[in-house]
């Protein structure tokens, strides 16, 4: 008889004796910990999540605090944008009926095209003294991250998934560029011009360490208002 799945959501689970809640001892209970991390977190769930931060909030934030833009021949004229969305993955091209299809991550790696969807904003300007609003004004394109909520794998069974001819094993938090796959890597480094504190228990040592950095382009303006005084 087989062993049941874990289930590593339920908070109150005991597994091995231990709950989630108790305090982590020994190393061997350390190891305990990665495949529950790897079930419930996995690997990349950073990445898309901060993919779907960026689509569904940081582009409105964006563009509400650029939202309105005035031309420069006429300065009566100005449009607004109301609002901004970023639609399905689509291809680039129109089939035979002239209707832009859906299509898969599969389908741009064998095509080497761009996984991407379409950016639509509203606006609004006046034309003749009337308010004119316009919807779904397409803008550009984003590529957009597999399994991230804007991808057509998001939420899919293993089942669904082989339909799409996708790996259920695969994580997904890459991009499919002119088909190629694509990832954005993290970097970790310390916090700039801030003051970090550490303590060394068993020497007793408190120290203080700060690392400097000052912007190359601000630097270069002081330089030169400098020079010109």
């Amino acid at each position: 008889m087989e062993d049941e799945p874990e289930d590593w959501t339920n908070p109150q689970k005991v597994y091995r004796g231990l709950k989630p809640s108790d305090p982590v001892k020994s190393v061997e209970d350390k190891w305990l910990l990665l495949p529950a991390f790897l079930k419930v977190k996995g690997l990349v769930k950073q990445h898309i999540d901060s993919f779907n931060y960026f689509v569904d909030r940081d582009l409105k934030a964006i563009v509400r605090a650029n939202n309105k833009v005035t031309s420069d021949v006429d300065p009566h004229f100005s449009f607004t944008f109301l609002d901004i969305n970023v639609g399905i993955p689509q291809a680039e091209q129109q089939d035979m009926s002239g209707r832009k299809t859906f299509i898969t991550p599969h389908e741009c790696r064998l095509r080497d095209a761009t996984y991407s969807a379409p950016i639509s904003v509203s606006v609004e300007y006046i034309r003749d003294g009337k308010k004119i609003r316009r919807p779904d004004v397409v803008i550009g394109r984003l590529p957009i991250m597999l399994r991230s909520n804007k991808c057509v794998l998001a939420n899919k069974s293993d089942a669904e998934l082989a339909s799409l001819n996708e790996c259920p094993l695969d994580p997904g938090g890459y991009f499919v560029v002119k088909g190629t796959e694509k990832v954005i890597l993290v970097q970790e480094q310390l916090s700039k011009n801030r003051i970090i504190v550490e303590i060394d228990a068993a020497k007793a040592i408190v120290s203080a360490s700060v690392t400097s950095y000052v912007c190359p382009s601000c630097l270069k303006s002081v330089t030169d208002k400098q020079k010109y005084m």
